[in-house]
């Protein structure tokens, strides 16, 4: 099993999007992302199957997924959003940071809708953008790490 790098990984978990799976492939140790809709595709096809009439990088897609479906103990579906849970992380990062006054706003920020939007705002108003996103890099690299443990997979820095 080839080591992923964790920086790597911590940066896909970043980037999480709610149409799409992302698998590691233990072999090569890459990140696999694809759209749910061609993981259904493949998921549909029989042995006959003809994917000619899908554009190059639509059968590409395709084919990716087949090879998942062929080669299942290949890959591990990695965290998804709610695995991640950036939420707690702001909540965290607000409710430890070291300014008094900065945590009251941080943590009033959070709270209801629009959070995300002012807890962003917030930071940038106190000019501790750079603070939080360092502060999300070694969360994310931090449940990376765990996740790998977990798994059984090699992982580099």
């Amino acid at each position: 099993m080839k080591p992923i790098n964790l920086n790597e990984l911590s940066e896909q978990l970043d980037c999480l999007f709610d149409e799409w799976l992302y698998y590691l492939n233990i072999n090569t140790g890459k990140i696999v992302e694809i759209q749910i809709e061609y993981f259904n595709i493949a998921e549909e096809l029989d042995e006959n199957y003809d994917i000619s009439g899908y554009l190059n990088w639509e059968q590409d897609e395709i084919k990716t997924a087949i090879d998942i479906f062929e080669n299942w103990d290949n890959y591990i579906s990695l965290p998804n959003k709610f695995y991640i849970d950036e939420y707690s992380i702001m909540e965290e990062f607000s409710y430890s940071y070291h300014d008094k006054k900065v945590s009251d706003k941080l943590c009033s920020a959070i709270r209801g809708r629009g959070a995300f939007r002012r807890f962003k705002d917030t930071i940038i108003c106190f000019g501790i953008d750079d603070e939080w996103y360092a502060y999300k890099k070694a969360k994310l690299i931090e449940i990376a790490r765990n996740w790998c443990e977990i798994n059984q997979i090699p992982y580099s820095n």
